[in-house]
């Protein structure tokens, strides 16, 4: 499969972003990108590999990034021997709700203020700062998961987005 000039530029640019953002090669952003667009929406390695001119090392190892972050799954259809790749719905938004990563930064702030007990207001700034921003989000981020779980429900029921999950 070739990409258009257009679809190109996407996954290119979506490479570069996610390298900038995330300090991952931009196989990973490009991967993401191409599945976004892609037809059909499930993808094996090699046809990853031949769309985007890259090897299938760097779209496993893209594929095994967006894993860990659960933004895409592997599949296998009953007697294919080749996993297909594919975004997992909610992409993006299911993050709201997930405050680990969140309730770890507090517990980091709140450790590394423990060790700082006898220091100066002025050291301490930096991990009261980031407490007390963890402890926001980890408050936040539910509310705002079922804010947008309203909301796409009332775009689905408009017909603004698909009904069904779209992975």
């Amino acid at each position: 499969m070739r990409l258009t000039a257009q679809e190109l530029a996407f996954v290119d640019r979506l490479g570069r972003h996610y390298a900038k953002q995330y300090g991952v090669p931009p196989a990973t952003g490009r991967v993401i990108g191409w599945l976004l667009i892609c037809e059909p929406p499930q993808q094996t390695a090699a046809a990853i590999a031949e769309a985007l001119g890259i090897s299938r090392s760097a779209v496993g190892g893209a594929v095994t990034m967006l894993e860990t972050w659960g933004a895409v799954e592997k599949t296998r259809q009953p007697g294919e021997r080749a996993d297909r790749v594919v975004v997992v719905g909610g992409f993006g938004s299911d993050g709201l709700a997930r405050v680990d990563e969140y309730e770890t930064l507090a517990n980091f702030a709140r450790e590394g203020l423990e060790l700082l007990a006898g220091a100066s207001e002025q050291q301490r700034a930096r991990l009261l700062e980031m407490a007390a921003f963890a402890e926001f989000l980890i408050e936040r981020l539910p509310q705002l998961a079922d804010e947008w779980a309203v909301k796409r429900d009332e775009m689905r029921a408009a017909g603004a987005l698909p009904r069904e999950d779209w992975s």
